[in-house]
């Protein structure tokens, strides 16, 4: 019989593969009869096409009082278009003609409308649940307490006295060996007989006994009974189905940072400025370049034939920076550079080093020579600028400093030679004591850019730049070391200067305010005031929200 014959091959090869599907899988058989010529050991079976199958097999007509449950509700869904807001005055996307088909409809998607889907059953899924605690204090009114045997806790009377009786029942078959048929019987007499089960042995149909059996569920049934049940934990839910807010672009906690003045013992040669933040945890700029002029009519008339007329774009003096992830570790940078001249770095900041305000009289014939060097190298290399110099500030410092000063608003006097965490104190204008104000947090939970209170700095003193120490990751050991009560560079001799800077947290709707596209932000009631540039964010880590905005 050829079906035995394949029955015990089958068997003796899947044997000798353990059954393994995957060796099994290329593996035939080969028949005794012609028109059998493989037989496959296994055979993969498609899933079945959930859609498929209910094209083919439309339900019926008349399903019962639960079709509600098996169709689905034709009107729930509504699909509503919202206008597209844009913050700023004029659309960053280009003009379409400008532009072929395909990259057309890319764009469109920063443009047109959002189509928001609204589910009207959306409350009677898994994803919702309305069973808040006062409801359900509310449902368990009334109801009996259940109390099961193994919730009770053994009442020490009715223990003792359970003792006391297999005591008197030991002592009365005292000759009588435990686990024999006389002790048996001895336990059976002395035991209560169960109550009897009225009417077990009489035939009834199975249509009354189900009729029976509803009603017995019926009577004193809680009506929300499956409502009784806690609802689920929420960090496990069955679903999770949020209705999602109208995308919109990113922003992270912004700060208004105001550049007011800048000033060295001497005056020879225009001066230009730069601020950025870095993290120094994740050893990344997480901001653009904010570059400002504080220069004196005076000194940018030294660069005039170099310089064109500068648009009002370029005359910003006030920045916002966005932080996403504010931490201890995050540093405001201050760059300085100067007009390019011969010369070594050292070189060129020596007189800001050596000269005095004080002593202008006395050096008068010096200074003088400085700045006719410093003209004719404007006159020559005014297009191209030098490292100069360069301090930090760091960022959670002030914040926490200025957030638990009493007063609105402070003015704190920061120098990079002083003891790390010591701040000299102005109000009115006038000090009135120094006291170190050593702010020390932990956890980004402390770093809150909304709500301290605003402050303005002085920074009086700057490192010049080395020459060979002008990468980012020579920058972020200078930082790590800053924050060092023995610190490397607060041994150097520095640069002295002022910077005035306020700081502070950035309002909601900042007016003449400019993207970092250059665009006006609305609320940009006259074109000709100086604006406020809001500075590209480069996040620390990955932020996970849809880009809507066209850069």
């Amino acid at each position: 019989d050829f079906k035995t014959v394949a029955a015990e091959v089958r068997k003796q090869i899947s044997g000798q593969y353990s059954g393994s599907p995957q060796l099994l899988k290329n593996l035939n058989i080969v028949g005794n009869i012609s028109h059998h010529t493989t037989v496959p050991l296994t055979e993969a079976v498609d899933p079945v096409d959930l859609e498929d199958y209910l094209i083919t097999h439309p339900l019926a007509v008349d399903s019962g009082p639960l079709r509600d449950l098996i169709e689905f509700p034709p009107d729930d869904i509504e699909v509503v278009y919202s206008p597209r807001d844009c913050r700023t005055l004029v659309s960053a996307v280009p003009e379409e003609s400008e532009m072929d088909p395909h990259v057309r409809d890319c764009i469109r998607s920063y443009t047109e409308d959002w189509a928001i889907v609204i589910r009207k059953y959306h409350k009677l899924g898994t994803g919702f649940n309305p069973n808040t605690l006062d409801k359900q204090k509310e449902r368990q009114k009334g109801l009996p307490k259940q109390v099961f045997e193994s919730d009770e806790a053994p009442d020490g009377n009715n223990y003792q006295d359970d003792q006391d009786d297999l005591k008197r029942r030991s002592m009365s078959i005292d000759d009588t060996p435990r686990g024999s048929w006389a002790c048996s019987i001895f336990d059976l007499k002395n035991s209560l007989p169960d109550a009897l089960l009225p009417n077990l042995l009489d035939r009834t149909p199975n249509e009354e006994i189900d009729r029976q059996n509803d009603d017995q569920r019926k009577s004193n049934r809680h009506k929300e009974l499956f409502a009784l049940h806690p609802s689920p934990d929420e960090e496990e839910p069955i679903e999770r189905l949020s209705v999602p807010d109208v995308p919109k672009e990113h922003f992270g906690q912004r700060l208004l940072v105001k550049c007011l003045s800048l000033k060295f013992e001497i005056e020879i040669e225009p001066i230009f400025a730069s601020l950025a933040l870095y993290d120094v945890k994740e050893k990344k700029k997480i901001s653009e370049n904010f570059y400002f002029d504080l220069n004196s009519e005076q000194m940018k008339g030294l660069l005039r034939p170099h310089v064109p007329p500068a648009a009002i774009t370029t005359l910003a003096r006030s920045a916002i920076f966005s932080i996403t992830y504010p931490s201890q570790d995050v540093f405001l940078v201050i760059k300085l550079e100067k007009v390019l001249q011969q010369g070594d770095i050292g070189e060129c900041a020596e007189p800001y080093m050596i000269f005095k305000e004080a002593d202008a009289t006395k050096n008068k014939e010096k200074l003088e020579k400085l700045k006719s060097q410093a003209d004719q190298f404007c006159q020559r290399l005014g297009k191209y600028r030098m490292p100069f110099a360069w301090t930090a500030i760091h960022l959670m410092n002030i914040v926490s400093s200025a957030g638990s000063l009493e007063r609105d608003s402070t003015e704190v006097e920061i120098s990079t030679g002083e003891r790390k965490g010591s701040w000299s104190e102005r109000r009115n204008s006038s000090i009135v004591g120094r006291r170190s104000l050593e702010r020390t947090t932990s956890g980004d939970d402390a770093c809150n850019l909304t709500s301290f209170r605003p402050a303005t700095l002085t920074v009086t003193n700057f490192f010049k730049q080395e020459g060979d120490r002008l990468s980012d990751e020579d920058l972020y050991k200078f930082l790590a070391d800053m924050r060092r009560p023995s610190s490397v560079l607060r041994r150097l001799r520095p640069i002295t200067a002022q910077l005035k800077i306020d700081i502070s947290p950035a309002p909601e709707n900042p007016h003449y305010c400019l993207t970092p596209e250059l665009l006006q932000v609305k609320l940009y009631p006259d074109s000709r005031v100086r604006p406020t540039r809001e500075i590209l964010e480069f996040p620390a880590r990955d932020v996970y929200v849809p880009n809507t905005t066209y850069r």
